[in-house]
C-alpha cells in the first residue's frame, strides 16, 4: 500500500459518499486510478464495508448504548480469539476490541433500555467460560463518533491530503 492508498482510505473514512471525481482531485490522481484503487482495496479486504455515522438521538431512537469491559482468562494456544469470536456473534455487540490496561476486552453494546443491557451482561456475557469480571458504563451522550462531531461547527472546506 502506498501513500495515495492511505490518502484515499482517509478520504473514504471521512465520507464514503465522496464522488470519485472529488476523490481524484483531493488525492491528486486520475478518476480511473481512484476506481482501480478502490476495487483493489475492496478485493484485498482492506475496505470492509461502507457506512453512515448516524446521530440516533436526533433521529429519535430510544436505544441505550454501553461500553462493557471484560477481564478474560486467555485460552492456551488461542489467547483471546475464541472468546472474542463467540462474543462478536451477538447482534447487540456493535464493536469488540482487545485492549491493554486493567481490562482485556472492550465491547460497545446497544439495547432498547438499561435493563436490556444489564440482562444481556448478566445472562449472556458474565456466565461465559473465561470471563472473570465485567464493568458496564452507560453512554449518556455522544459528542463525536468516527471522526464526526455531533454538535458545533459544520464541516470546513477540504484541502488535498499529503504525507
Amino acid at each position: 500500500m502506498d501513500d495515495k492508498d492511505r490518502i484515499l482510505l482517509q478520504l473514504l473514512e471521512e465520507n464514503c459518499r465522496t464522488p470519485t471525481n472529488e476523490l481524484a482531485v483531493l488525492a491528486e490522481v486520475s478518476e480511473q486510478d481512484i476506481r482501480d484503487r478502490i476495487d483493489r482495496l475492496e478485493a484485498a479486504g482492506v475496505i470492509r464495508r461502507y457506512g453512515a455515522v448516524v446521530d440516533w438521538e436526533r433521529a429519535g431512537n430510544g436505544n441505550v448504548a454501553a461500553v462493557i469491559e471484560l477481564k478474560v482468562s486467555p485460552e492456551r494456544d488461542f489467547g483471546y480469539d475464541r472468546i472474542a469470536e463467540r462474543i462478536a456473534r451477538f447482534p447487540a455487540v456493535r464493536s469488540l476490541r482487545l485492549m491493554t490496561g486493567a481490562y482485556d476486552l472492550q465491547l460497545l453494546v446497544v439495547g432498547s433500555s438499561m435493563h436490556e443491557i444489564a440482562r444481556f451482561v448478566a445472562e449472556q456475557i458474565a456466565p461465559m467460560d473465561r470471563i472473570r469480571e465485567t464493568a458496564t458504563h452507560i453512554i449518556m451522550k455522544t459528542y463525536k463518533e468516527n471522526g464526526t462531531t455531533y454538535a458545533g461547527r459544520e464541516e470546513v472546506e477540504r484541502l488535498p491530503y499529503s504525507f
